[in-house]
């Protein structure tokens, strides 16, 4: 899936990253949600390569990235330390500023690392998220029927890692199937990607560890932000997912970031794989 890239693993101040990287240009991150992996890219990277020298890790947590320890405050779990793994990661790579694109859980780990590190994001996309705040400070029936594993996978350590693990393979499928909207849009070959990684019941525990710092510590970091975002922000969502029909997804981004502009593209949620064309289209003109 991904011909002609290199792999890395690079050693951050909290962990291993492991990442892919290729092409040639001006350096682009690409951070993959959850349950996923960087595969969720292989769709777009080919095109992206040829404009732009691409970095596609896996979040510390997921893939063949580490899995640190937590602790009862879930810190190591917080997007502040998963947003400074990729910054460390850029600048071993040679790279002190950057453009971002985040997915899903990727998209809140680039939101935390653009209020962080500011000089170091040149311009940010976060496709199929609203911010985390505004998410769980507006929850309703609605958002907790759709999202109900935000209120699952923060239940204490052990409950969700042991029902997970009792079939990761039916609930990988069933959660890809429930989000996604575009019938074979996950290929067999990224979907046996994300099983091998999901199945671990390390990947399982962590990406709890990332759920319950998101209820937890990161809303006590985001509530202690009070300036507006100031570089160049796309937010692209899904027409048939859930965050456009729930949320006006350019009002709630213009509530943190000064310069905001976006639309939806087909699809769910999972937008670099189900509407690969209209997705590399909207990031080549806005990057």
């Amino acid at each position: 899936m991904f011909k002609g890239f290199e792999t890395k693993r690079i050693q951050t101040s909290g962990t291993e990253i492991f990442l892919r990287m290729g092409g040639s240009g001006p350096p682009l991150l690409l951070l993959h949600g959850y349950p996923q992996t960087h595969v969720i890219w292989h769709k777009i990277a080919p095109a992206l390569a040829a404009r732009f020298t691409l970095v596609m890790p896996d979040l510390r947590g997921y893939g063949d990235s580490g899995k640190p320890e937590t602790d009862a405050q879930h810190r190591p779990y917080s997007k502040r330390q998963m947003a400074l793994d990729m910054v460390e990661v850029m600048a071993a790579l040679g790279f002190d500023r950057f453009a971002l694109v985040g997915h899903d859980r990727g998209a809140r780990v680039a939101h935390r690392l653009a209020r962080d590190h500011a000089a170091c994001v040149a311009r940010l996309a976060v496709l199929d998220i609203a911010p985390t705040l505004h998410m769980y400070d507006n929850t309703d029936m609605k958002f907790a029927s759709a999202y109900y594993h935000w209120f699952f996978l923060i239940q204490p350590q052990g409950l969700p890692e042991h029902m997970i693990g009792e079939n990761p393979a039916y609930y990988l499928k069933t959660k890809l199937g429930a989000w996604g909207k575009t019938g074979g849009a996950i290929t067999p070959e990224a979907h046996a990607e994300y099983l091998r990684c999901f199945q671990n019941p390390d990947t399982i525990h962590a990406s709890c560890e990332d759920y319950r710092a998101s209820a937890t510590i990161d809303l006590e970091h985001d509530r202690g932000e009070t300036e507006k975002l100031a570089m160049p922000l796309l937010a692209l969502w899904g027409a048939a997912g859930f965050v456009g029909s729930a949320y006006d997804v350019l009002a709630t981004w213009q509530e943190v970031a000064e310069d905001v502009r976006g639309h939806a593209v087909s699809g769910g949620h999972y937008l670099p794989e189900e509407a690969p064309e209209e997705v590399l289209h909207a990031l080549l003109d806005f990057l």
